[in-house]
C-alpha cells in the first residue's frame, strides 16, 4: 500500500505586463496568481493540484498523512468536509488523482474511464475588444483550426457587444461555432453590478439565436433557478452556466429544475475529479452537455481535458487563449511545457502516467 507522507501548498505570482483586462472585472490584472499543492507518498511519487487558492486548508494536512494514497473516495469525502468549513480544497483532489497515476502507472485520462485520450478545444477569449481586433482573433483562431471561438459580452452598451458578434460572424460565417458569455452568473468583490434580469437576458438571447450562436452563457445569476428554467422556455439557444457552483445538492436542483443545456464545473474548483466524474455521468444521462470550465492555469485545464475525455466526452472543451495579454506562456508559466492545440482543434493527452506535466522548478 502506497502511504500519504507530505502535503506542501505553495503560493505563486506571476507579473502581468501589460495587464490583462479580464471581460469579467472592472480592475485590470496586474499579476496572475497561482496555488500549488504537492502530495507525497512513501514511495517517492508527488502528484501535483493547482487551482483555487485552498484558503483555510493549512492545518488539515493530518487528515491524509498516513491513509492509503489510492482511497481516492475517502478523500473527497474528507475534502467536502473541509470546505464546509473553509475554502474551496478540490486541488487536492487532483493532486491525488496525479499520484494515483503516477503510483498505477497509468494516465488520469484512463484511470477515470478510458473513453478516449483527446478532445477538441474551443478558443475562450478574455477580454472585451473592438470588433476589428475581435475580428482579426477570430480568423486567427478559425485559421489554427480551433472548431469554436467564445466572445466576452457586458460592455455598458449592449450594441456594442452585438457589433463585435455581428463582426465576427461576417468573418467567420459558419466556419467555426460562436459561443457567448455574459459574465452575469457572479461577480469580483468590488463589481456591485446588479446581474440581468430575465426580460433583459430574454432580449439578449433572441437576438443571439439569431446569430445561430452555439450556446449563451450565465446570462442570469447563478442561483436564480426559477428564471434560468424559464429563459430556456422562451428562447431556442442553448442555455449555459455552472462554473463557479459549489456543492453537489446546487447541480442536482439544476437538473431537476431543468435550468442548463450545458453544465460548466471545474474540477480544481468544485467537487475534484472524483465529484465530478459521477456528475459527469449524471448530466450525460440527463441529455445534457458536460463541459468543464477551464479559465485557470495550465494544470486545471489539464484536470479538466483529463476528466472529460476519459469519462463523457464534449463537442469541445474550453481552451483560454486571448493574445497579447492572455497567452499559453502566462497561463501555463507554472509548468515545463505549455498545453497546446494539434491540428484540428485538439487537446491530445499523453500515455504519461498522472496528468503528464511536471512543474517549473
Amino acid at each position: 500500500m502506497s502511504v500519504i507522507t507530505r502535503i506542501d501548498l505553495s503560493h505563486h505570482r506571476l507579473p502581468l505586463d501589460p495587464p490583462f483586462p479580464a471581460a469579467w472585472d472592472p480592475r485590470p490584472r496586474t499579476h496572475f496568481p497561482a496555488t500549488v499543492v504537492q502530495v507525497h507518498d512513501d514511495e517517492g511519487h508527488v502528484g501535483i493540484g493547482s487551482g483555487d487558492a485552498m484558503h483555510g486548508f493549512e492545518g488539515n494536512e493530518m487528515y491524509f498523512i498516513g491513509q492509503d494514497a489510492l482511497d481516492l473516495e475517502r478523500h473527497a469525502t474528507v475534502l467536502a468536509n473541509i470546505e464546509f468549513h473553509a475554502g474551496r480544497p478540490w486541488p487536492l483532489d487532483v493532486a491525488m488523482w496525479d499520484l494515483a497515476g503516477q503510483i498505477r502507472q497509468r494516465p488520469v485520462w484512463a484511470l477515470v474511464g478510458g473513453r478516449d485520450r483527446r478532445i477538441r478545444a474551443y478558443a475562450s477569449s478574455g477580454t472585451h475588444r473592438p470588433p476589428p481586433e475581435m475580428v482579426k482573433l477570430a480568423r486567427a483562431v478559425a485559421d489554427a483550426g480551433f472548431p469554436a471561438l467564445k466572445l466576452r459580452f457586458g460592455r455598458p452598451d449592449p450594441d456594442d457587444d452585438f457589433a463585435v458578434l455581428g463582426a465576427v460572424r461576417d468573418e467567420v460565417g459558419d466556419e467555426i461555432e460562436l459561443m457567448v458569455d455574459c459574465n452575469q452568473g457572479w461577480r469580483m468583490p468590488w463589481d456591485l453590478r446588479p446581474p440581468w434580469n430575465l426580460d433583459h437576458a430574454t432580449a439578449v438571447a433572441q437576438r443571439l439565436s439569431a446569430e445561430r450562436v452555439y450556446w449563451m452563457e450565465e446570462p442570469l445569476h447563478r442561483g436564480d433557478y426559477r428564471a434560468m428554467a424559464e429563459l430556456r422556455r422562451r428562447v431556442d439557444v442553448r442555455i449555459a452556466g455552472g462554473e463557479l457552483t459549489r456543492e453537489p445538492y446546487e447541480f442536482g436542483e439544476l437538473l431537476r429544475q431543468e435550468c442548463l443545456d450545458v453544465f460548466q464545473p471545474d474540477c480544481v474548483v468544485t467537487g475534484g475529479i472524483t465529484g465530478l466524474r459521477r456528475l459527469a455521468a449524471a448530466i450525460d444521462a440527463a441529455g445534457k452537455i458536460f463541459t468543464p470550465h477551464t479559465w485557470g492555469n495550465g494544470v486545471g485545464l489539464l484536470a479538466n481535458a483529463h476528466l472529460t475525455a476519459g469519462t463523457v466526452g464534449a463537442p469541445f472543451l474550453e481552451f483560454p487563449i486571448d493574445p497579447p495579454e492572455w497567452t499559453t506562456a502566462r497561463r501555463d508559466f507554472l509548468l515545463t511545457e505549455t498545453v497546446e492545440i494539434s491540428g484540428a482543434g485538439w487537446i491530445e493527452l499523453s500515455e504519461r502516467p498522472g496528468l503528464g506535466c511536471s512543474l517549473d522548478r
